[in-house]
Parts: C-alpha cells; sequence; structure tokens
C-alpha cells in the first residue's frame, strides 16, 4: 500500500477550527469539495457516531476519526494540523490534539484500515517528526513529510 496514492496536499490543511466539531467538519468539508463521496450528510452522521462512542484522541496530541463507509473505492486520509490544539477533543492523555487524521476507508476494508493505520502511527510516534508537521510550511509539506517519512 503506497502512501503516496493516499495523503495528497488537497487533503491537508492547517485547521482555522478551535473546537472537535468544527475541526472534523473542516476535514469533512475537503471530501464534499472533491465530490469523492456522494452522501456527505451520512459521513458526517458517521464520523460523529463514532466519536460519541469513544473519542478518537490517542495521545501524544493525536486525533484518528475513522470510518467504514458505503461506496469508498479507495482509502481517504485527510490531514489537519492545529499548531494551537484543540483543547476540547477529549484526548486519552487530556492534552489538546494538533493533528487530526481522519481515516475513510470501504465498509469492507477493515484490514486496509488496520494497515493504513499503522503506517501512519509508525511515522507520528516520533516527537520530533510530529513538531515538523505542526510546523510544516504548507499543505503540499505536510504530504511530504507523511509520504516519504523524513524525520531527519
Amino acid at each position: 500500500m503506497n502512501l503516496k496514492e493516499i495523503i495528497i496536499p488537497e487533503h491537508c490543511i492547517f485547521l482555522k477550527s478551535r473546537t472537535k466539531t468544527e475541526a472534523l467538519l473542516e476535514l469533512i468539508d475537503l471530501i464534499k469539495s472533491s465530490g469523492e463521496i456522494s452522501d456527505i450528510e451520512d459521513l458526517k452522521k458517521e464520523i460523529f457516531f463514532r466519536e460519541q462512542l469513544m473519542s478518537t484522541g490517542i495521545g501524544q496530541g493525536i486525533g484518528i476519526p475513522h470510518v467504514r463507509f458505503e461506496g469508498v473505492q479507495h482509502p481517504l486520509i485527510l490531514t489537519g494540523v492545529s499548531p494551537e490544539g484543540i483543547d476540547d477533543y477529549g484526548s486519552m492523555d487530556k492534552n489538546p490534539v494538533q493533528l487530526v487524521f481522519m481515516f475513510i476507508v470501504g465498509k469492507d476494508r477493515h484490514k486496509e484500515y488496520l494497515r493504513l493505520l499503522s503506517l501512519v502511527s509508525s511515522r507520528v510516534k516520533d516527537e520530533n517528526f510530529r513538531r515538523k508537521l505542526i510546523h510544516a510550511a504548507d499543505n503540499s509539506e505536510i504530504a511530504r513529510l507523511l509520504t516519504d517519512g523524513d524525520a531527519s
């Protein structure tokens, strides 16, 4: 599985939002404008339903909202960077979330989701690498860092 085909600059943004709800909607809007998913309202319901079950704030400033969604032909990863942090994310370690990775994969693609999660989490577990993402110059640099794994 090649992250360069999945993580693209157009799906990487610096979040303007200061709340979890607004940040998730901001990421969903990236998909809305691309037309890759036809039922955006259903996608919103699924994402927020998942968040109600348990926050996807896993600690170390990282949130990984995710959904397996009907009709998704190829996996999508949307990346939101918030240098200031999102205080109300509800992260396990109670710290603000600065990096949000939204995974959207096909309904029957659990193994694919786990593989993608492993690839991305292996890159962001390093504190210096997370710092580079947070201080990236633009969306192209965010995508490059994530796909190259350039932690130098």
